[in-house]
């Protein structure tokens, strides 16, 4: 049974972090809502090694926070959609704490 969640906005000072997580793979994305728009998009394809453990999401985290923080994006809104915050979804919001975002 999913949980339904109160939707969660983003506006240009504090956009929307979104983290979804496959079977395989983990997606970040930060998005401004008033604008419709991806201002910067990560995943574990991109990593090296690939593969989408708790080790490679907090690094997959911190490299978001580091794209973000060169747009100017200092403040976010953390959007975990139906996942719960555990395992690689919490790994991705340590990351991006560690390298300064603030949520």
């Amino acid at each position: 049974m999913r949980r339904i969640i109160k939707s969660i906005k983003g506006t240009s000072e504090r956009p929307r972090l979104v983290v979804s997580k496959s079977l395989n793979n983990v997606y970040a994305q930060v998005i401004d809502d008033n604008l419709s728009k991806t201002l910067v998009g990560i995943s574990s394809l991109s990593l090296d090694n690939g593969r989408a453990n708790v080790k490679n999401s907090t690094i997959l985290g911190e490299k978001i926070a580091e794209e973000a923080i060169k747009l100017g994006i200092k403040k976010v809104v953390f959007d975990r959609g139906d996942c719960i915050y555990h395992g690689r979804i919490k790994a991705v919001a340590d990351g991006a704490r560690n390298k300064g975002l603030e949520f």
